[in-house]
């Protein structure tokens, strides 16, 4: 018998539909039942606009991803030609598409050093998911079958889907998942607003690459594969690790033969200023790069596990047993996808974007520091158009905030009543607009910022919470 299912029928919203048939990402389910979600229905560089006709400032890119700004007339053409010419046809063993091959050779030209191989899946979990997959693969060639334990850090993001999640250093969100996590291990987060008290930079540097070390010899090297990082860490709090933290932990990893994976799904394409962050930014060389997000401004789903040419020597040798390398999905390679990410470079390179970040990302910053004096401000990090405000109860002793005062979502739901969207996690605010942020959007969100966290300040003196 077919499945009626009322909420379809005409004239019933968009709004209904969604609360009584979609499962969100992340979803808050002790208020969405009641409250729903706004439905988003347009958007025009870094504006959204939701069905009401409500226009909001996009100050998070949809989700770190929508680099070009929304509704790029000469992307969306370039998608509606790629479709009607191919959409889609597979690229398992001995097929491929004009733009996957066009699009991996344009990323081994942009990332660095020997990066020169690339594996196309549909975003950053998933990408991350084949990294590791690839690195258990690769040592297994090499006859190194105890080397499967994989160092991650607290608070590090790499997705959702299964092993990402895991990867996953939010030790919250593993509730009620029983992750594979027995082979994971989480060092400590290089969190200098949060290092022990009197202990100045460089000695806490010095003392997380001790505590690396000591993690690396008590597993012990020759069952360790790899060590996973993001530049900077994204959805656990925009923490910038202090100087000189990421070429020394790379270092002890090559001296102990463990590969390394740079998790730039957030940090690339523009974000800092740069196309590639890793090697100009932040001086380190990893074995495997992951990305996603700007690599095609969140247009279509898109991501890539791009392998040095040292790995593929390795993983590209047919076993006796089965010549086949036994990985792959349906829209590896996704003509419709590569091409969009192709197009979008082609935008970002011409029009200057990384050059834009380069201008207006310490305006930004800057901006966005004034607001430091602000009673609830404990710190403003981050770099260019990724950005983070931290709140805490007491400036002086950092204490946080108490579990049932969700400081973050209080001050996000403020702004986005004066028309701006902004990211809570917890007791953070995140901001990492579209990279068409100019003076006056920079200025306007910095102006509502105050506004929002000042109401909300009163808020709580009102309620006895200060």
């Amino acid at each position: 018998m077919r499945k009626t299912i009322e909420s379809t029928t005409l004239g019933v919203s968009a709004w209904q539909q969604d609360k009584d048939h979609v499962i969100h990402p992340y979803a808050n389910f002790e208020h969405f039942a009641t409250e729903g979600a706004t439905v988003y229905n347009r958007g025009q560089r870094h504006f959204i606009f939701d069905d009401r006709g409500n226009e909001y400032i996009d100050g998070i890119a949809g989700l770190w991803c929508v680099n070009i700004g929304h509704g790029n007339e000469e992307l969306a053409q370039h998608i509606g030609n790629q479709a009607r010419n191919l959409a889609y046809f597979n690229t398992f063993e001995d097929a491929t598409s004009p733009s996957a091959a066009q699009l991996a050779a344009k990323l081994a030209q942009l990332c660095p050093g020997d990066l020169n191989h690339t594996f196309f899946g549909t975003g950053g979990s998933l990408a991350n998911d084949t990294a590791v997959k690839m690195v258990h693969y690769y040592f297994n060639m090499l006859g190194q079958h105890k080397k499967k334990k994989i160092l991650s850090r607290n608070l590090g993001y790499h997705g959702s889907t299964y092993l990402a999640h895991a990867l996953t250093g939010i030790a919250s969100t593993h509730l009620g998942f029983d992750l594979p996590q027995d082979d994971i291990t989480y060092l400590d987060t290089p969190y200098p607003y949060r290092r022990p008290e009197g202990m100045d930079l460089e000695v806490y540097c010095d003392h997380l690459i001790e505590k690396m070390e000591e993690k690396i010899l008590e597993i012990g090297p020759e069952h360790i594969a790899c060590f996973i990082a993001e530049p900077i860490m994204g959805a656990g709090g925009v923490i910038v690790a202090p100087d000189g933290y990421l070429p020394r932990a790379y270092a002890l990893c090559k001296k102990y033969g463990i590969l390394t994976i740079s998790d730039e799904v957030v940090t690339a394409f523009g974000r800092l200023g740069k196309m590639i962050a890793s090697k100009e930014m932040f001086n380190v060389q990893p074995d495997i790069m992951v990305l996603a997000k700007g690599l095609s401004s969140g247009y279509v789903p898109l991501g890539a596990t791009v392998i040095s040419s040292e790995m593929y020597k390795v993983i590209g040798r047919p076993k006796p047993e089965n010549p086949y390398f036994s990985h792959g999905f349906t829209y590896s390679g996704h003509a419709l996808a590569c091409a969009t990410g192709l197009k979008n470079i082609e935008i970002m390179e011409r029009d200057g974007f990384c050059d834009h970040v380069g201008t207006w990302g310490p305006y930004f910053k800057d901006r966005l520091c004034t607001l430091a004096d602000l009673p609830i401000v404990g710190e403003v990090r981050g770099s260019h158009f990724m950005l983070a405000l931290e709140y805490v109860k007491d400036k002086r002793t950092k204490e946080p905030f108490p579990n049932d005062i969700n400081i973050g979502k209080m001050v996000y739901r403020s702004a986005k009543k004066r028309g701006l969207i902004i990211r809570p996690i917890g007791p953070l605010n995140v901001l990492s607009p579209p990279l068409t942020f100019d003076k006056e959007a920079i200025d306007r969100t910095v102006h509502i910022m105050q506004e929002s966290i000042l109401e909300t300040v009163a808020h709580l003196h009102k309620e006895g919470a200060l």
